[in-house]
């Protein structure tokens, strides 16, 4: 049994993507400093020792799916398909519990920390449209055809769907639909498919908007975002702080644990600032170039996910890569731009930055899924590797 568990180890760490895990590390380790500067004023340390306990898991959630063979996995894809559809619907169950306003967590009497459902369908929702592309791709040979798109756009969709009805949470949803935007373009499906879907999808929302069928939350933060002076003291508080926050830390910020806003217990302080608007945080604290190191980290992380995407050794292991980089790419827009207030608040957190012990483990479940797509490609093999 050791013999064995030194002989995947040697493995791992001869033909796994240690680059990758290495910029995973440090996102997640600069994420635990700012998030103790962020919890510092509540005078405990359970935030950051979580996020430490869900780094260490996420490192041996790394190295497993790094082990694992996909293409073997997938011809599981009905088990995957109905795994993604109960755990959702889970949240219908007593152990569904709301917090913001959606019910988009589980909590289970023994687990010490939530389970956000949407966080694990993410990767395996990409490896079922993965899957479901490269076989639309070698049976109907013609991706850009009608059947071709409903079958794909069906699929995503439905998922989208049932997720925001059950749960409530739009941000999340829309990275499900954000994944399978650029799956879908990069697997060569016809962009009027995609003008169809973007045409189809802004008259849903100015309908709601006219008929009034969109909550007055959700109206209320599209309206913040076009007009900050909107119920400031509302929906446009939080953007409103995080902006003041930003802008008080200037180039090189007010200095680690003495930020104005990050630092104060006050109920008029910044809200979220360990989960949702860590950004600011660091703005406040580290300044713009504090926020630049966090860019460049999550750039770096996703130029390697898609540096690996474009030597995959076949199409089903690009369109796995490209949809993980895409979860990064949208959840970190998304993010900074909330916190920047040219975005909506929608409860996206930013990648290995924002606290979440779920999100945490599955972001490297996600990385170690890449890694061994980087290991099973012949191109990306150290000299001496091949075979």
């Amino acid at each position: 049994m050791v013999s064995r568990l030194k002989a995947i180890l040697a493995d791992f760490f001869q033909q796994a993507d240690l680059v990758l895990l290495s910029l995973c590390c440090i996102s997640t380790l600069f994420g635990m400093v700012l998030i103790f500067s962020a919890t510092r004023y509540l005078e405990s340390n359970k935030y950051v020792i979580v996020q430490g306990v869900a780094m260490l898991l996420g490192i041996c959630m790394y190295i497993f799916f790094s082990m694992v063979d996909l293409e073997v996995l997938l011809k599981r894809w009905r088990w995957i398909l109905a795994f993604n559809v109960l755990f959702i619907l889970l949240l219908l169950t007593p152990f569904g519990a709301s917090e913001g306003g959606n019910r988009a967590w589980l909590r289970f009497p023994f687990l010490p920390v939530s389970i956000g459902p949407a966080e694990v369908v993410k990767i395996t929702f990409t490896l079922l449209l993965a899957k479901q592309l490269e076989w639309l791709r070698e049976e109907k040979r013609d991706l850009k055809s009608l059947p071709a798109a409903v079958m794909a756009g069906g699929h995503a969709l439905a998922l989208c769907g049932l997720y925001f009805v059950v749960s409530g949470d739009m941000g999340n949803g829309l990275v499900f639909l954000f994944i399978f935007i650029c799956m879908a373009f990069v697997a060569g499906f016809a962009l009027r498919w995609f003008a169809l879907l973007f045409a189809g999808g802004g008259a849903v929302v100015a309908a709601a908007f006219v008929l009034d069928l969109m909550p007055d939350y959700m109206q209320g933060r599209f309206m913040a975002l076009f007009d900050h002076n909107y119920d400031p003291l509302g929906v446009g508080w939080h953007q409103n702080r995080s902006l003041l926050t930003l802008g008080a830390g200037g180039v090189f910020g007010q200095g680690y644990l003495h930020g104005t806003q990050t630092q104060s217990d006050s109920s008029w302080s910044l809200p979220g600032r360990h989960t949702d608007f860590i950004f600011s945080v660091c703005g406040e604290e580290l300044g713009m170039m504090g926020c630049l190191v966090i860019i460049a980290l999550l750039a770096a992380i996703i130029a390697r996910v898609l540096i690996v995407a474009r030597r995959a050794q076949t199409p089903f292991f690009c369109y796995v890569c490209v949809g993980m980089a895409a979860m990064l790419i949208f959840q970190t827009l998304i993010n900074v731009g909330m916190c920047l207030f040219i975005m909506p608040t929608i409860g996206i957190t930013l990648p290995f930055f924002s606290y979440g012990g779920s999100s945490i483990v599955t972001l490297f479940a996600a990385m170690g899924v890449v890694s061994g797509i980087k290991k099973r490609s012949p191109s990306m093999r150290r000299p001496g590797k091949l075979g």
